[in-house]
């Protein structure tokens, strides 16, 4: 039988044991890399899924870009603990900051569209407003 979960915002105390977190899906591209400054930024708007005596299973940060606009990322839940509702719970946290900040729209750029779909994400606004995207890198001329 596994601990109870709960979720809690991020501390500063937590950045190492985070580092430490993240790795195996740094390693499997499932996230980005982030340096120790990063995840010090990261951990101003995150949140943690804590099992037991304090063992990170899980992480999502809110990045905010302005009032109008905040992005999910860094959603990550330790394998064992995946398909147990915990990465819906940190969006949920996430979600209720933004809310919290009347921040109007919250993005996610993701490979897992069916999960955060049934968190009540969607392709479009209301309006039938797009995100489109551009990588700069590989649209360069030889």
């Amino acid at each position: 039988m596994t601990n109870p979960v709960h979720i809690r915002s991020t501390k500063h105390d937590d950045i190492s044991k985070l580092a430490e977190f993240i790795v195996p899906f740094v390693e499997q591209e499932k996230i980005l890399p982030r340096t120790s400054d990063e995840l010090d930024e990261l951990v101003e708007t995150g949140f943690v899924a804590i099992e037991g005596n304090d063992k990170i299973v899980g992480f999502a940060s809110l990045e905010i870009y302005s009032r109008k606009m905040a992005e999910i990322r860094s959603l990550v839940v330790a394998e064992d603990r995946q398909g147990t509702g915990i990465g819906k719970k940190l969006v949920t946290a996430c979600v209720e900051r933004a809310h919290q900040r009347n921040i109007l729209e919250v993005m996610v750029i993701t490979s897992s569209d069916d999960f955060f779909q049934s968190c009540g994400f969607d392709f479009t606004l209301p309006g039938e407003k797009k995100a489109l995207f551009i990588q700069p890198h590989l649209n360069e001329k030889s």
